[in-house]
């Protein structure tokens, strides 16, 4: 009786739990369903927070990039509002400096290119604050309200629009770009002056005495002159005299005044060949140093700099990437070190802005995509939730691992584990890696179009994301190790990380496939090729193949030398043809996919072409290519994005995951209404 019981109860619970919604995991499809914060700015008198809200855009509109909505949280009664939603896009959020209105800039139908918007905060419609011919390329209010300045290209003639309607559209490579000028527009009358002639402005912020407005100029407007030749002037705004102040030998970030405008606290490079601006330092308007005097804030700490903003006129808070973490800290002028205020592990900072004792910051974690937050010094409060369907969503384990190179030194990395994971089972492994090389991976959310992640892990994957030496969140010194060794002990780094994985008896030696995107897509080639016997699958996004073309195709050409190579092709070709994937790739057996934007100005198209033809005139391999129109160096539409996610895993599951022969095929079914 005991017995039948027993079996009546099972048989019970096992109806019950056959109608319960099963939990669901994530697909391609899904990235294209995540909302996120992108953008968060507090309000001077700390009473209200104004975001934006990136929303997806539907595959049933014209193909473009998603959308941003404009919305306020009010920190008194703890609840948000949309200001603005829809189809649009806005960004550069900041404030009037009454708090009564919310300034971003906006692309709407009725404006001439974008220009900056206001919004009062206690209702009402956005109205323009600049009416540039050309558009806004970034703003900065002045410290009453009463003026804006603004970057702005000078306007087309007309007769060249005409030129070109006709069919005369012949390009000037370079020569002909307009200079980034510098306005300033009264917003009482609507009275516009210029300001700058002859060089171009990339970033200009007003001081709080009104007296100086900082800007970082490069001699010309390219990518290349906006790397590596920005220096900080000082821009009089009343009668436009342009002053260098600070000859930063490098790449330059953020500038930001002292609440009583005595002192530019700035990111920056320590030297010409620092990948990174990275390290803080102040400059006193009235003591003028050369750079090389000023104290280097961040001298000797194992990190990089991501965002800075003022506490007080003497203190200065900071976030940086730690390894794989993101921590907030404090640093008072007058001390030795800097103090942690957030520690690392609690929250991936994306952003974060001040007003009193409020800091509101962005942030992910493993758990969930990007979010409003706020924090006292103390606790960390998240105010927004969007993505309720997550909470359906089983995810993966995912945590920070750390493993030796051979040389002894130690790697960070984040491991994602395949959700169903069961001990002593091998099992498949996707290596992600990421591009730059100075960049790094952090232990947030990392799912999206261009990293695999949690769809890879619901598919029983093992990602490995390893901050192989080069990559930032390690110091000046640990980016510096990739200088002129390129794919060389930093690659060593990544086939290190997958050995320690083997080792575990977490991986299955002969499924291991990589992928990745620009240097990532470059390091993948070079897997598939250099290293072939190590790689069951390969997916190279916008990399490079051929560093001698590479090096003469490249929007970047300064950058490249002083950052990656130190020396000229010309120096040492053997050197730099021997790190071309192209040269290894007779004999190739690993399968490769090799996708590319047909307008990509950074990694020019034809380095996939050449890494193509190799593998398919010479190796012994699959080798497939794609190329995405209307797309640079990524794609930005959500087309593309899909095709992007969904071509590489079905590359992926054919090669790691069955005996299929031959290619995956050609076409996919986006399953697109």
């Amino acid at each position: 009786m005991q017995r039948r019981s027993s079996i009546l109860i099972m048989m019970l619970l096992f109806a019950l739990s056959s109608t319960l919604p099963a939990q669901e995991v994530l697909t391609e499809r899904n990235i294209f369903d995540i909302q996120q914060v992108v953008e968060a700015a507090v309000s001077p008198d700390a009473r209200h927070i104004a975001y934006t809200v990136l929303v997806p855009r539907p595959f049933s509109d014209n193909p473009g990039g998603d959308y941003r909505e404009l919305h306020v949280y009010d920190l008194q009664t703890g609840t948000t509002r949309p200001f603005i939603t829809g189809k649009r896009l806005m960004f550069n959020l900041g404030w009037m400096p009454d708090s009564r209105m919310i300034t971003f800039v906006a692309n709407f139908p009725d404006a001439s290119g974008p220009q900056v918007y206001g919004m009062p905060i206690d209702g009402g419609e956005a109205r323009p604050l600049t009416a540039s011919a050309s558009g806004i390329l970034g703003y900065t209010i002045h410290p009453e309200g009463t003026a804006i300045a603004y970057i702005a290209t000078e306007a087309t003639d007309p007769n060249e629009k005409k030129l070109r309607a006709q069919g005369f559209n012949a390009e000037v490579y370079e020569e002909l770009n307009p200079d980034r000028n510098v306005y300033v527009r009264s917003l009482p009358d609507g009275d516009t002056r210029r300001l700058t002639y002859n060089v171009s402005a990339f970033s200009i912020v007003w001081s709080p005495d009104a007296r100086h407005i900082a800007a970082a100029v490069a001699p010309k407007n390219t990518v290349d002159q906006s790397y590596m030749f920005k220096r900080i002037h000082l821009l009089d705004p009343e009668d436009g005299t342009l002053t260098e102040f600070v000859e930063n030998p490098g790449k330059l970030g953020r500038m930001v005044w002292s609440p009583d405008g005595s002192k530019l606290a700035f990111v920056a490079g320590v030297a010409v060949w620092d990948s990174k601006d990275g390290s803080i330092f102040v400059a006193d308007v009235n003591d003028r140093k050369p750079f090389n005097t000023l104290r280097n804030y961040s001298d000797k700490f194992e990190g990089t700099v991501t965002g800075v903003a003022w506490k007080d006129a003497q203190t200065m808070l900071f976030t940086a990437q730690e390894g794989v973490d993101i921590t907030l800290r404090e640093q008072r002028l007058d001390a030795a070190d800097s103090r942690v205020l957030l520690e690392a592990g609690r929250l991936n900072i994306t952003g974060f802005s001040t007003a009193g004792s409020v800091i509101t910051m962005t942030g992910n974690t493993p758990s969930h995509p990007t979010e409003l937050f706020t924090f006292d010094g103390k606790t960390l409060v998240r105010r927004t939730k969007h993505n309720d369907w997550l909470d359906d969503i089983r995810l993966a384990r995912q945590e920070r691992f750390l493993y030796n190179a051979t040389d002894g030194l130690e790697i960070t990395s984040i491991l994602i584990y395949p959700l169903n994971y069961q001990e002593g089972k091998t099992y498949p492994l996707i290596v992600d890696i990421h591009g730059g090389p100075e960049s790094a991976y952090q232990n947030g959310w990392v799912t999206r179009y261009g990293n695999w992640g949690q769809v890879a892990a619901a598919r029983d994957y093992f990602v490995f994301m390893p901050n192989y030496r080069a990559s930032t969140g390690r110091g000046v010194e640990f980016a510096k190790m990739g200088l002129g060794d390129l794919a060389g002990k930093e690659f060593d780094d990544v086939l290190d990380g997958i050995d320690v994985l083997i080792e575990k008896g977490f991986v299955d030696r002969d499924r291991v496939g990589i992928g990745g995107g620009s240097y990532g897509g470059y390091f993948s080639a070079w897997a598939a090729t250099r290293h072939t016997e190590r790689f069951a699958a390969a997916v190279s996004f916008v990399g490079v193949s051929n560093q001698i073309s590479k090096r003469n195709t490249t929007d970047i050409p300064w950058e490249d030398y002083y950052v990656h190579w130190d020396t000229w092709t010309h120096e040492d070709v053997e050197k730099v043809y021997d790190r071309s994937p192209v040269k290894w790739a007779r004999g190739s057996t690993t399968p490769t996919l090799i996708l590319h934007g047909k307008d990509d100005p950074r990694v020019h198209p034809s380095q996939s072409l050449e890494l193509y033809r190799a593998l398919a005139l010479h190796g012994e391999a699959p080798v497939r290519l794609i190329w995405y129109p209307g797309e640079g160096h990524g794609n930005r539409r959500n087309p593309a994005r899909l095709d992007y996610i969904m071509r590489t895993m079905a590359w992926f599951d054919h090669f790691l995951k069955s005996d299929a022969k031959g290619m995956p095929p050609a076409t996919l079914d986006y399953q697109i209404d």
